[in-house]
Formats: structure tokens, sequence, C-alpha cells
């Protein structure tokens, strides 16, 4: 592809007006960019929801606790008491 000699000159006049338009509208879209805030602050009714509900977590992470502890335990109870005792003899059946 040859390019003409003409369209170089138009090139760089269209060029000038180009960056006389698009560098301050960049700059502003970059400093809108930059005055959002990160994130949205929380409400104090917010934060003090958050607070209750890790305290309601942490009290139902230690019930489970206490319900897995108590199915070991349980769990230890039968093992021990099935191996301990031996099963009951299976009794035969005799024809008279």
């Amino acid at each position: 592809m040859q390019i003409d000699g003409v369209l170089i000159p138009i090139l760089a006049i269209a060029s000038v007006p180009i960056m006389a338009i698009g560098i301050p509208l960049a700059k502003a879209y970059a400093r809108r960019m930059d005055s959002r805030p990160a994130a949205p602050a929380l409400t104090a009714d917010a934060s003090a929801r958050l607070e209750r509900m890790e305290q309601a977590i942490d009290a139902i992470a230690v019930e489970v606790e206490r319900i897995s502890e108590g199915q070991r335990f349980t769990t230890k109870l039968l093992a021990d008491r099935t191996g301990a005792a031996p099963p009951p003899a299976p009794t035969t059946f005799t024809p008279r």
C-alpha cells in the first residue's frame, strides 16, 4: 500500500486539534476517577449489626463444638461397650 503525499500533511494538521481536545478530556476523566472513594464507609447502624452477627457466629461455633464433643464421647462409650461385652452366641436349632 502506497501512502499518498497529501495524506501526511492532513494527518499532521488533524492531530493538533485532536490532541488539544483529547488531553484535557483525559485529564478530567483521570481526576474524576481519582476523586471517587475506594469503598463506601459503613454507617454506625451497619457496624453495630455486623458486630452482633460476629458475636452470634462465634456463639454458634462454640455450640457446634460442644455438640461434636458430645457426639465423640457418645461414640467412644458405644465403642467401648460393644468391645467389652462379646455378642451373645447364636442358638442352634436341633430337630427332634
